[in-house]
């Protein structure tokens, strides 16, 4: 019998721009008298990547253009997020009054680009916002690689986010960045309970991940950015966030 546990990591710091995030989190593991052990995944907040590697962005610093201004008007949000929406995203999916969705660079879809001011701290008269990571999956593959050179152990990194679907309410955690891990899981030609060959199982594990560690994380005041997943079995694939993007030609609502 396969037992699964999922355990917040506690005091982890506030994370600021050039913070060494491995760093934090393996000294946030020692105090808690956590051990890693090959096999382990690792579930971040994206937050806590995006701060660490300086994805801050002050308002008064954007200058938006004419078409951020356009989007602004029919979204009623502000030109200057607008602006940073539409240099993270590729194309608007859907926009009305309060609603703007965007293709982002990364392939995936999302409300605003992922951009956020939820837990960002912020100076008097002076609005910060706070990006996506560049390249998440390199991220991930980062933090893998400095926590074996520090402890000598193979863990999977997720790096997740809080997405909408287009026909479900509320918001649930997803993989935006992986490491060491499969994110798509093809289980297509094994057998199940009665025998029956699977002929369309791709199993989007670290998207499973992700919203597994948001019941432990939350939305809100909890300070539980790291989560620790023990008791996955899982293939030895090194998988990417970006696996799990469904390509144009193959999504039937774009």
């Amino acid at each position: 019998m396969t037992n699964l546990t999922l355990t917040a990591v506690p005091h982890i710091p506030h994370v600021q721009p050039g913070d060494n995030l491995a760093e934090l989190i393996l000294m946030a593991l020692a105090n808690a008298k956590i051990e890693l052990a090959d096999g382990d995944v690792l579930a971040i907040a994206q937050k806590i990547v995006s701060k660490a590697e300086g994805r801050l962005v002050r308002l008064a610093d954007v200058q938006p253009g004419e078409r951020a201004r356009e989007v602004a008007a029919q979204t009623d949000k502000d030109p200057r997020v607008v602006e940073l929406i539409l240099q993270e995203s590729d194309e608007i999916s859907r926009m009305r009054q309060g609603v703007l969705i965007v293709r982002h660079r990364l392939g995936f879809t999302s409300a605003n680009a992922g951009i956020d001011r939820s837990n960002v701290a912020q100076s008097s008269g002076d609005e910060t916002v706070l990006l996506l990571p560049l390249d998440p999956d390199a991220s991930a593959a980062k933090l893998r690689d400095e926590i074996a050179a520090r402890l000598g152990v193979q863990v999977g990194v997720v790096i997740t986010d809080s997405h909408g679907r287009p026909f479900r309410m509320g918001t649930v955690g997803v993989a935006i960045g992986v490491a060491g891990i499969p994110a798509l899981w093809d289980r297509r030609g094994e057998p199940d309970l009665y025998g029956y060959q699977l002929q369309h199982t791709d199993i989007g594990v670290a998207d499973e991940i992700a919203a597994a560690a948001g019941l432990l994380m939350g939305q809100a005041a909890e300070g539980m950015p790291v989560v620790l997943v023990r008791g996955l079995h899982l293939p030895t694939i090194e998988g990417k966030a970006t696996d799990l993007v469904r390509p144009k030609e193959m999504d039937l609502y774009r």
